[in-house]
C-alpha cells in the first residue's frame, strides 16, 4: 500500500521553497497531493486555474505527485482522500509555532499526524508573499519560482 501524504497551501505563487519541501517530502512518502486550498480571508494575486496550471505544468513528470484544490478545513479533506498526514514547511521559528499549534488541531480534531519539513538556509527567506511583492514592483522574481511561473 503506497504512503501518501497531503501538502497544502495557497501557492500564491509556488515558490523553489514549496519544490524543496515536496522533493524532500518525497523521500519519505510514496506519493504526495498538493492541496490547493481557498482561504476566504485571502486575496490571491494568481487564480486557482493559474496556481493549479504552475504546479501541473511544474511537476508534469513526476508521477508521485498529484495536484487538487478544495474548500474548507484540510483536515476535512484528509478524511475524504483516506490521508492520515499532513505536509508543512517551516522557514523559521514563528513558522513553526504556527504549525505546531495546527498540527495539534488536526491531531485532536481530525486524527492526522503533521509532518513538519524544514527548508535550507538557501530557501528560508522564500516566501509566496515576497514573490507578489516583487511582481508588484516589477522586480525580477523568476530566481525564486519554478520556469512553470509566468505573468
Amino acid at each position: 500500500m503506497k504512503k501518501k501524504a497531503i501538502f497544502p497551501g495557497s501557492f500564491d505563487p509556488i515558490t523553489i521553497g514549496h519544490i524543496e519541501i515536496v522533493k524532500k517530502s518525497l523521500k519519505i512518502f510514496d506519493e504526495i497531493i498538493i492541496a490547493i486550498g481557498t482561504n476566504s480571508e485571502k486575496e490571491y494575486m494568481f487564480s486557482e486555474n493559474q496556481r493549479l496550471n504552475f504546479i501541473i505544468e511544474h511537476f508534469e513528470n513526476e508521477k508521485n505527485v498529484k495536484v487538487v484544490a478544495y474548500e474548507g478545513l484540510t483536515f476535512e479533506l484528509c478524511k475524504k482522500l483516506k490521508l492520515k498526514y499532513i505536509i508543512r514547511g517551516v522557514r523559521n521559528i514563528l513558522d513553526f509555532e504556527y504549525e505546531k499549534n495546527m498540527a495539534e488541531f488536526n491531531r485532536n480534531i481530525g486524527e492526522i499526524e503533521t509532518i513538519i519539513i524544514t527548508s535550507s538556509d538557501k530557501n528560508s527567506h522564500i516566501s509566496s508573499s515576497l514573490v507578489k511583492e516583487l511582481i508588484k514592483n516589477n522586480s525580477d522574481f523568476q530566481h525564486l519560482v519554478p520556469g512553470s511561473v509566468r505573468i
